[in-house]
């Protein structure tokens, strides 16, 4: 329940740290679980926001519910989010991050993002995460991406972590921010008991 082992025939093992797969393979996983994490998201986003929406395919599923939102401004590294913010009914004006270009996820990284992302200012920063860790907080599993998310929570009023209930409770190698630093936790379904004091203790909401 709180995430600290695996349970295995017979025993119980340490967790190893997340991997992630393909894009293209991560777009198959928990769809319906992604797309009430982006419903849930629309919901809090008022028509005129600025968000910050990092690369990932739960932060696309919530770009997919956002771009029906009026006259938003969008700050991301990703394409495919860039491609359905512009294209939505809610007109949402777009910049897209330049830098490095890593075709695997569609994605700009690198310091010339990170150094780019610092001349905005959001009122929230969309985050996903590989993992979600009731002690260290939001994770993510590649280095690079990794300083994006944390370059975007710099700069944004509010820190929103999106994660389906998969990752709760796990650990990757690269840690996104402390966990008292994020202010809404936003999963498909309600973690469990000891997850959920955890995050009440450290100030952060969940949806």
């Amino acid at each position: 329940e709180t995430g600290a082992l695996q349970k295995v025939h017979g025993g119980a093992r340490r967790l190893r740290l997340r991997a992630e797969g393909s894009f293209e393979d991560r777009m198959t996983e928990q769809a319906a679980g992604k797309a009430v994490i982006g419903q849930k998201l629309r919901d809090l986003v008022s028509p005129g926001d600025t968000c910050f929406i990092d690369t990932g395919t739960t932060t696309l599923a919530c770009a997919q519910a956002l771009a029906q939102v009026s006259d938003l401004t969008v700050i991301t590294n990703s394409g495919r989010i860039a491609q359905v913010m512009a294209r939505g009914e809610g007109r949402a004006r777009v910049f897209l991050i330049g830098g490095s270009y890593a075709p695997g996820n569609g994605e700009t990284v690198g310091p010339m993002a990170v150094e780019q992302i610092a001349q905005f200012r959001a009122d929230h920063a969309v985050i996903g995460a590989a993992a979600v860790d009731a002690a260290a907080g939001p994770m993510d599993a590649d280095f690079d991406e990794a300083a994006v998310a944390r370059a975007m929570c710099a700069h944004a009023r509010q820190i929103v972590v999106v994660a389906h209930a998969d990752k709760i409770g796990r650990r990757a190698a690269h840690r996104i921010c402390r966990l008292d630093e994020v202010d809404l936790l936003i999963s498909d379904t309600v973690p469990g008991d000891a997850f959920r004091a955890a995050m009440h203790a450290a100030g952060v909401a969940l949806r």
